[in-house]
Order: C-alpha cells, then sequence, then structure tokens
C-alpha cells in the first residue's frame, strides 16, 4: 500500500502536445527509430527557434561534443546508431528547444532524435543530446528541485549519468531487467551530493501491467518525498506489447493509468517522448495525456477495448 496523496481533480492543469515537422526529416529510412514513429503529429505543428535550442544544449553538453555531433550530420555520418544528415541537426535543435518549451508551459513535447541515452559527451542508442537532461538542467539553474521519471523500457543511462552527483535533480528509472544497455541496477542510488537521488525500478521480461503500475506508485511516493517544484516524464512508449524491440507487454490502459495518477499527484508536469518501436505511438501520447487531462476537460467520447470493463 502506497502513502503517496492525490490532489482534487480540478488542480490539474490541461497538457497539451507539442510538435514541430523538422522531426519527421531526420532518419527517415530507418525501419527501428524511424519517422513512421510519429507519423499523425502534424497538426500539432508548433514553431520553434532552433537557435535557441543551441544556445541551452550548451548547459549540458560541452562544446568538443556538440561540434562533433554538427560535424557527423553535415557530413552524413553514421553514429548513435542512425544515418545522419544536416536534417539531423535542425531536428536535434529543434528537439530541445520544443521540450524546454513543454517544461516552461507544462505540455507534451513529441519529438525526435531522443535523448535520454545521451550523456555529456557521448551519443548512443538514437541519441544525440539530451533532451530532458537540458531541459532539467535549466530548471535547476533557475533555483527549481526536479524529479524525472523515465518509463521507457530501456533504461535511461545518460540522464542518470549527468545527475547522478547533484541532489537538485532526482532521476527515477522503470526499466525491462538484463536489457541493453544493461545499466539501472537497483544499487546505483547517486554518489557525493546526489546519493539518494536516483532510483532505478526493474521489470521482469513479459511483465505486463500490474507490475508496470506497482512500480509507477513506488516512483510517485519517492517523488512525492524529494517534493519537486516540476516533474518531468521520459516518455518512451516501448514498453507496449506491440514493441518490435522490448518485451514488457503493456497495454494502452495502463499509459492511461500512468498519466491520471502522476496528474492527480502532482501539479507541474511535462513530458518528452523517448523510445517506442511500433506503429501505435499516437495511441499511447494520447491516452497518456487524456489520463492527465482527465482533471481539466472531459475525455474523448471513444471506444477503447482496452479500458472496456466489460
Amino acid at each position: 500500500m502506497f502513502s503517496y496523496i492525490y490532489q482534487p481533480l480540478n488542480e490539474v492543469a490541461e497538457m497539451r502536445i507539442l510538435f514541430n515537422k523538422k522531426s519527421l526529416e531526420h532518419n527517415i529510412r530507418s525501419e527501428q527509430e524511424g519517422e513512421y514513429r510519429i507519423h499523425g503529429f502534424s497538426k500539432y505543428h508548433n514553431e520553434v527557434d532552433p537557435e535557441y535550442g543551441l544556445e541551452l544544449v550548451k548547459l549540458v553538453h560541452p562544446q568538443e561534443y556538440i561540434d562533433k555531433v554538427k560535424n557527423a550530420c553535415f557530413n552524413n555520418e553514421k553514429i548513435a546508431e542512425i544515418q545522419l544528415t544536416p536534417a539531423s541537426w535542425d531536428a536535434a535543435l529543434t528537439s530541445v528547444a520544443l521540450t524546454m518549451k513543454a517544461a516552461q508551459e507544462g505540455h507534451f513535447a513529441v519529438v525526435r532524435p531522443p535523448g535520454h541515452h545521451a550523456g555529456k559527451s557521448c551519443s548512443m542508442g538514437f541519441c544525440l543530446f539530451n533532451n530532458i537532461a537540458i531541459a532539467a538542467q535549466k530548471l535547476a539553474n533557475e533555483g527549481k528541485k526536479v524529479f524525472i521519471l523515465d518509463i521507457d523500457a530501456h533504461h535511461g543511462n545518460g540522464t542518470q549519468d549527468i545527475f547522478y552527483e547533484d541532489d537538485r535533480v532526482y532521476y527515477c528509472s522503470i526499466h525491462q531487467s538484463f536489457s541493453w544497455p544493461n545499466t539501472g541496477s537497483p544499487f546505483e542510488r547517486g554518489s557525493g551530493a546526489g546519493l539518494g537521488y536516483t532510483l532505478n525500478l526493474q521489470l521482469m521480461l513479459g511483465c505486463g501491467d500490474k507490475p508496470f503500475m506497482e512500480a509507477i506508485d513506488k516512483a510517485i511516493e519517492a517523488g512525492q518525498k524529494f517534493n519537486p517544484d516540476i516533474v518531468g516524464i521520459s516518455a518512451g512508449f516501448d514498453a507496449y506489447y506491440k514493441d518490435k524491440m522490448m518485451n514488457l507487454d503493456v497495454g494502452l490502459k495502463s499509459f492511461y493509468e500512468t498519466g491520471f495518477r502522476l496528474g492527480r499527484a502532482f501539479d507541474k508536469l511535462f513530458a518528452v517522448l523517448e523510445g517506442g518501436y511500433h506503429d501505435d505511438i499516437f495511441a499511447c501520447v494520447r491516452d497518456f495525456t487524456d489520463g492527465i487531462n482527465v482533471g481539466s476537460r472531459p475525455v474523448p467520447d471513444r471506444y477503447n477495448h482496452e479500458m472496456s470493463l466489460g
């Protein structure tokens, strides 16, 4: 039995979807992290300045690494398991800027490339710049306490590394055990000033909805004890039962319920897309945001067989 506190429904602010079409121009032909993942979001197009994204990137990543990524893009090189082009550079900077806009306004940034595997000077796992870490760093620099909940089925090793010795940002990951990148042990709890501000919750292959939601409850309890000013969700949807890479067998109803519980537990939230390698990303994002928004606007009248009670 978990002891976290729900807030009244009418205090939940509406979370909107933010998107920029430059994300569709990056790594187009990939069968893994390709533009197929985000079809259906074009109607949510939001303009942001990539140059603002470049300024934000410097909060986390050193200039030498930034130059390395830029050169790789303009020389059509392959790094982080993805084929880069000049369009990738624009997409990466736009993703950073859009994530910051989501953090400032409490919305969901649907971006590509994702970010949570990117370390300060390391690109891997389709990630170039760490979108959520950059936003969290800016918020921390402004004096805010930030709780990052990473629900991607892969452990967000880059985000963990960036804040491992920082007590202003609490990183909590829910991920599949014994899977790439082979980090995220429960014994990894932070170090120095950050000791106790990292929490890794591992799930067994094929666990399904109940253990996933139990982990969400543990994460919420930890987050409330931290008492953050703002909560950022690294919202990967590769725990989904149709995912090509992972095997947690989680259904849409759990993403709705995750949004609902987070929206009831915290009053300031934002989210950014991470992984999810299937054709239902739109449905996953829709159900997650519907769960958060149930207190701020009516849930759409639509039939969902996973939510049906019979």
